[in-house]
């Protein structure tokens, strides 16, 4: 009888787990894609090869005021290694730096640090370019979509002559993918029009890896039309934050090949559902608070059969991370509050609280986490201080002859049951 051991990402460091060979039903693990070049020599063959639009450096003009929309430190696009790219584009373009500014895509998210914002740039970049936060109290309002979203934008996005958006493309639990135009919506604009983008999220098509069918999705590219991207650069990362394919130009086909190079890559056939799923987010910033790390929670519940456990490894070190977020899951009383609430009054931040209670409602959710054992308890998710100790709970509760499926980047990991 052979015991097995594997590492799962935590935090900035790592959580070992040890499991016996009987028990395994498989790792769920990226699949073998073939790629050519890979970090910023991949990024500039996207950018000497657009996708249904010019290059970049034959789009803009000079004396154009350009504005680069790219993610927070929630997310893990390597910014640094993408913008010196995109400004050597702008350099043969004759473009001043005087005339690029920098604004990162908070959507609901928390101001940034100074500090924060010259590590996702860079040094070199935060010295001589104007850095910002997309500001919720300082949007224009550039019309209204059939959905009744408001498409409100962060002012000094609206008033560019040109927008550049960055981003990386993971599955989205309910606008399908990352990435592409949601730079813009949810990126830079309005709490009230994140608000009514996101209601669609309790339709059926409002799905991880859905595109064509998606309400979220369509939403947000019919907000496009009151503010054109004039450009785009996405990437998919591999396991370890790697750029092993950029996919630049339209907004639409550029993220559509990148989608559909992430399905290659992270869609994993599983054969049977499982008794116990283990999964970890991926380490930070994936998992810096619950409200990150809730991805990885809704991808396995893809993996776990109904009264089944899944065990979340997440650092949050920063907490539950969202106000609302967190005022939801201590206000409610049950897990069915939260999907009833939703409802009947759709709030931003109540949204991943209806999308937690869902996964509850079909199996019990083990949390090894930094989080206070009284916390955890009152998200209805039981506290464990190591995944060994979690694992051993899961296997008295299930009989020892228990399936454990292991998904050690469970923010990007999306099974899909069929045959492998």
């Amino acid at each position: 009888m052979r015991i097995m051991e594997f590492e799962l990402g935590f935090g900035k460091g790592i959580s070992t787990v040890n499991i016996n060979e009987n028990n395994f039903l498989g790792l769920l693990e990226p699949n073998q894609v073939k790629y050519a070049l890979s970090g910023k020599e991949e990024v500039k063959r996207a950018l000497a090869e657009p996708i249904g639009t010019k290059r970049l450096k034959d789009i803009v003009k000079r004396g154009e005021k350009i504005v680069i929309i790219t993610s927070d430190m929630t997310r893990p696009m390597p910014s640094k290694l993408v913008l010196p790219e995109i400004l050597e584009e702008l350099t043969q373009a004759n473009i001043e730096i005087s005339d690029i500014k920098i604004v990162f895509g908070l959507g609901s998210h928390r101001k940034q640090t100074e500090e924060e914002k010259r590590y996702l740039v860079g040094d070199a970049i935060y010295s001589i370019i104007e850095c910002v936060d997309s500001d919720i109290s300082d949007c224009v309002h550039m019309g209204t979509t059939a959905n009744g979203t408001p498409v409100d934008i962060f002012r000094v996005v609206a008033e560019a002559d040109r927008r550049i958006c960055l981003g990386n493309i993971e599955y989205h639990y309910f606008a399908g993918y990352s990435g592409g135009a949601k730079a813009i919506m949810p990126g830079v604009s309005t709490r009230s029009a994140i608000q009514a983008n996101h209601s669609k999220m309790v339709e059926k098509e409002a799905k991880a890896g859905e595109m064509a069918h998606n309400p979220v999705r369509k939403d947000i590219e019919e907000a496009i039309k009151f503010i054109p991207i004039d450009f785009l650069l996405n990437v998919v990362l591999d396991e370890k934050k790697t750029i092993i394919k950029a996919v630049a130009g339209h907004h639409v086909q550029a993220h559509w090949e990148g989608c559909q190079f992430l399905d290659q890559l992270y869609k994993v056939k599983i054969k049977q559902l499982a008794d116990i799923v283990i999964v970890s987010a991926g380490g930070y910033p994936k998992d810096i608070n619950m409200y990150q790390a809730q991805k990885a929670l809704d991808n396995a519940k893809h993996a776990v059969r109904n009264g089944g456990i899944i065990i979340l490894v997440a650092s949050c070190q920063d907490g539950l991370g969202e106000e609302v977020f967190e005022k939801w899951m201590l206000k409610a009383d049950t897990p069915q509050w939260l999907i009833d609430e939703i409802q009947k009054n759709f709030v931003l931040g109540g949204h991943k609280a209806a999308a937690i209670g869902m996964v509850l409602l079909n199996s019990k959710i083990f949390l090894v986490s930094n989080l206070n054992s009284a916390l955890v308890k009152q998200l209805f998710m039981v506290p464990f201080e190591n995944v060994e100790a979690a694992l051993h709970k899961a296997f008295e509760e299930l009989g020892r002859d228990a399936g454990v499926l292991l998904m050690p980047y469970g923010g990007s990991t999306l099974p899909v049951l069929g045959r492998r």
